[in-house]
C-alpha cells in the first residue's frame, strides 16, 4: 500500500514536472481564462471524488444496516436514497459554479 502511494506521488511529481514547460511558452501561452478552466476541471474532480467516496460509505454502512435489522429496510433505504441524493447536490452545485464562474 505504501509503495503504490509512493509510486503515484512520484508519477504526480513528474506530471507536474513534464507539463511546466508548457505553460511557459511564450506567443499564445496560458491566459487568465485558460488558467481558470484548468481550476474549474480540478474542483469539478475533487468534488467528484469526495462525492464517489461518499456514496460508497453511505451505500456500505446501509447495506450493514439492512444485514444487522432486516426489519428496519424501508426505513434505511428511504434514508439512503436521502442521502445519496444530497451527496450528488454537491457535486450539481459545484458544476453550477463552474458555468457561472466561467462564463464570465
Amino acid at each position: 500500500m505504501k509503495s503504490k502511494v509512493l509510486t503515484m506521488m512520484f508519477l504526480a511529481i513528474a506530471l507536474f514536472m513534464i507539463a511546466a514547460p508548457a505553460s511557459a511558452q511564450t506567443g499564445g501561452g496560458m491566459t487568465e481564462k485558460s488558467w481558470g478552466f484548468i481550476a474549474a476541471g480540478f474542483s469539478m474532480a475533487i468534488a467528484s471524488a469526495v462525492c464517489g467516496l461518499a456514496q460508497a460509505k453511505a451505500t456500505a454502512a446501509a447495506c450493514e444496516g439492512m444485514a444487522r435489522n432486516p426489519g428496519a429496510s424501508d426505513a434505511i433505504r428511504f434514508a439512503l436514497i436521502l442521502g445519496l441524493a444530497l451527496i450528488e447536490s454537491l457535486a450539481l452545485y459545484t458544476l453550477v459554479i463552474i458555468f457561472l464562474t466561467s462564463a464570465k
